[in-house]
């Protein structure tokens, strides 16, 4: 049976996908230069594009082209039979702590940390900024003050970053030493020991430690894996007087990499607004988001002032800085006075650091690099996983950030999986951790920043090959919280 030619062209790339000459995350060649190339309409090459979409092969990005997406098997929903749970004090530390000195082993393939890996990061352009700061200013390398904690032109910086979606304040803003201390800020300001906290489910571990050691409750709010949390469930925990704050990245969250919509985020902030709720919004992953144009935090939305903007450039500068900030909206004197008590100000140098390197195009020039090559990396490992690991196991479709979020048959106890990978040189974080009630025992996360290689392909397929076994046999301790 004879087939159409826009039909042959898509087989012809189909096949070249097949034999890698095209790898998970690569752009196909334009339009116009196939069409040149095959001597083909752009019409006929359009169709045989949109046929390839169609077999899930690849994705069109707005304004950027077709690329190559990894053979996979998505999440559909993550599964919570309840639709709300009651909340529960938090009680993963001394577990993570366990698992997380396990992970820094010299001994092991570094999959579980997601921090930004080296050779991505700007470190001879910070150099170069450091030592203009200290030629022009050296009275920053001594200074330190209990009560002005802000740089001006690192807060002038910040002000202006916000441009694409609006306007800060900045008599809101306070700089912190990370946005983790931007959170702990923000927790401490609007909420006390005993009340209960709405996060996503699930969510980045470390906020769940935040809320353990704050002794506050945690609320999960059921989570899509593209979509986020759900906001009618939410809207149910307010109208029931359940929760007297939330705490969201909704932008690539940690671990699924999720982007919430605007609508929903334009709702949220609605929502928390005519409840008088507060919400903390983690936004350090905005610009590592792999869409055509960054995506809005919800603060773009909000006009009541219920909204506390939390971030950093940690994950696409230097990490080693301890510079983040938060525009804490209605609890700005609140934030800045729990600053100044408890920490002090944040190094001013290095807000002068960051404030050379962000006054121009290299951050712009960085963060397109970074999205380009993290986009590449976390198709790779998307794919390695499904090659490797049993056919029943799913994988999220992260839309920013640098991690994966991977479902494994049920049977499969991700603690004790860690157990034995990491006796076995390979390390992860069990989904267990990212929940305040242990759920997501047959989850992990991986992190997929590092250079593809040898080494990291290995380990994957090792891994695999110990959650069939797992799998087959059944986790000894399924069960176990953590």
């Amino acid at each position: 049976m004879s087939i159409n030619l826009y039909e042959q062209l898509a087989n012809e790339l189909d096949a070249l996908i097949a034999q890698r000459m095209f790898a998970p995350g690569d752009k196909l060649p334009s339009i116009r230069h196939l069409a040149q190339q095959k001597r083909l309409s752009v019409s006929t090459v359009l169709q045989a594009l949109r046929l390839m979409e169609d077999r899930g092969l690849i994705e069109a990005r707005p304004q950027a082209g077709y690329y190559v997406r990894h053979r996979s098997r998505m999440l559909a929903a993550l599964p919570d039979p309840e639709p709300l749970r009651e909340p529960a004090y938090v009680g993963i530390n001394n577990t993570l702590m366990r698992v997380l000195k396990a992970n820094e082993s010299p001994q092991v393939v570094h999959l579980g940390s997601a921090w930004p890996p080296d050779e991505l990061l700007p470190m001879r352009r910070v150099q170069k900024a450091v030592a203009s700061v200290a030629r022009r200013d050296p009275a920053l390398l001594s200074k330190v003050s209990c009560y002005e904690t802000n740089e001006p032109a690192f807060t002038r910086q910040v002000v202006r970053r916000a441009l694409d979606w609006g306007q800060l304040d900045p008599a809101e803003i306070v700089v912190t030493s990370s946005c983790t201390e931007a959170i702990s800020l923000c927790l401490r300001a609007v909420a006390q020991p005993g009340d209960t906290i709405a996060i996503e489910s699930a969510t980045y571990f470390v906020l769940l430690q935040l809320i353990e050691s704050l002794g506050m409750k945690a609320l999960e709010i059921p989570t899509h894996p593209k979509t986020g949390p759900s906001i009618d469930a939410l809207e149910l925990a307010l109208d029931a007087g359940l929760v007297q704050a939330c705490l969201f990245i909704p932008n690539a969250n940690n671990p699924l990499g999720c982007i919430m919509p605007d609508e929903n985020k334009r709702r949220l902030a609605a929502l928390v607004a005519r409840h008088k709720v507060p919400l903390i919004e983690d936004d350090v992953y905005r610009d590592l988001c792999f869409t055509a144009e960054r995506p809005w935090p919800i603060k773009a939305y909000d006009t009541s002032g219920y909204v506390l903007l939390c971030s950093s450039f940690s994950k696409a500068v230097t990490p080693a800085s301890r510079v983040g900030y938060v525009a804490a909206g209605r609890w700005a004197q609140e934030v800045a006075l729990l600053k100044m008590v408890s920490s002090g100000s944040t190094s001013q140098f290095f807000q002068a650091v960051l404030a050379d390197f962000l006054n121009g195009s290299s951050y712009d020039i960085q963060v397109r690099k970074m999205r380009r090559v993290l986009a590449q990396r976390i198709a790779r490992m998307s794919d390695a996983v499904c090659a490797h690991f049993p056919s029943d196991c799913s994988v999220s479709e992260p839309q920013g950030g640098f991690v994966l979020w991977v479902q494994m048959p049920q049977q499969v106890d991700a603690l004790a999986l860690h157990e034995e990978a990491v006796a076995k040189g390979v390390a992860f974080v069990p989904g267990p951790l990212f929940s305040a009630s242990g759920k997501f025992a047959n989850y992990l996360r991986l992190n997929c920043g590092n250079a593809w290689s040898d080494e990291i392909e290995r380990a994957v397929a090792r891994l695999g090959q110990l959650v069939q076994r797992h799998a087959e046999e059944g986790s000894p301790d399924m069960g176990r919280a953590a």
